[in-house]
């Protein structure tokens, strides 16, 4: 799964480890939500959509695969 996490961290001016912090997760979780390593729980991908202000489906996209 793609998603903007990266970008929209970045819009706001937060470091990995802001955004970690925010979250209630590691640093490390979120390098690998950012790389696509790592797909979220249902309950993260709902924090990080309600922390951005989005639908979760404007966060995170399907592969085209």
């Amino acid at each position: 799964m793609r998603n903007d996490i990266a970008d929209l961290r970045q819009d706001r001016g937060w470091s990995q480890s802001e955004l970690a912090r925010r979250l209630d997760v590691s640093r490390q979780t979120v390098n690998a939500l950012e790389r696509g390593r790592y797909d979220p729980s249902l309950p993260l991908a709902f924090r990080i959509a309600g922390l951005f202000g989005r639908p979760i489906e404007q966060i995170f996209h399907p592969d085209p695969d």
